[in-house]
């Protein structure tokens, strides 16, 4: 079981930036990525069809024998968390309590901001983790140009930094002195949502967080991959172009994107890493 590949599940492409972070962190594991791209963004759909469409991907990856499964998604994780810790024999690790736990323990004001896309605002699934900590004041903000930005390659540049200014301002005023990174493909942006926000205010990485969530759960149940082992090959399953996602993949995550299985539709792709 050590030696089975970690499952890393996302509607797109942001859950490669939890791929990135599981793999400095625990470089001689294997990873198989399944991102539903033919029927992303899962953001505006209503919460029965996330649920439906994220527990196919899921089923997927646990069918190819992974040892844990990350919903690498925000609002897939939202959607089906509960479900999946119950319908899954194998430990389910998500992306928005490891951040909030983060969050928690580092701000000093006690004033946290959260940015996401407009589907995780709307969700309040934020929000609602931040519940359990009421001493905390808590801002939101949707900042849904974000991910156009990185999915286009745009990280840098007059129009990033002046969407940055708009979308967090509310955040400045509030001054918040921990913000969370509440979408997948915010790390790319850390510069400008850094530059923008200031050096006194400390940013937290979900993917970063859900990275150590992964390791600790390894680690406690004796499932870290042996180093002695050959190095890890790892699998790519995107449900919409191979090439496309190929390249964009290796935007986000690097060379470590060899090929990738793609189809049509959930149903009919190919199996994760075959």
């Amino acid at each position: 079981m050590a030696d089975a590949p970690i499952g890393i599940f996302d509607s797109g492409y942001g859950g490669l930036t939890v791929a990135r972070a599981v793999l400095d962190q625990l470089p001689h594991e294997t990873v198989a990525y399944f991102g539903d791209t033919a029927r992303a963004p899962y953001g505006p759909r209503p919460i029965a069809e996330t649920r439906e469409f994220a527990l196919e991907c899921l089923d997927r990856l646990v069918d190819h024998g992974v040892k844990v499964l990350v919903i690498a998604c925000n609002t897939a994780s939202a959607a089906v968390l509960h479900d999946a810790r119950e319908r899954y024999d194998v430990p389910v690790v998500e992306v928005i309590r490891p951040a909030v736990r983060r969050a928690a323990r580092a701000t000093r004001n006690h004033r946290v901001g959260v940015i996401s896309t407009k589907g995780t605002h709307q969700s309040g699934a934020y929000l609602d983790a931040f519940a359990a900590a009421p001493h905390l004041d808590v801002t939101s903000v949707a900042c849904p140009r974000f991910v156009e930005f990185v999915e286009a390659g745009v990280t840098s540049g007059p129009e990033v930094l002046e969407t940055a200014r708009e979308y967090l301002a509310p955040l400045v005023e509030r001054d918040v002195d921990t913000l969370v990174l509440g979408c997948t493909h915010y790390p790319l942006l850390t510069g400008a949502i850094s530059y923008v926000m200031g050096d006194g205010v400390t940013l937290v990485s979900s993917a970063d967080e859900t990275a150590k969530d992964v390791y600790r759960v390894l680690a406690d149940r004796d499932a870290l991959r042996p180093a002695d082992l050959p190095p890890p090959s790892h699998g790519f399953t995107t449900t919409g172009d191979a090439e496309e996602f190929r390249v964009l993949a290796r935007r986000f995550l690097g060379p470590e994107v060899g090929d990738v299985y793609g189809g049509s539709v959930v149903r009919h792709s190919a199996v994760v890493g075959r």
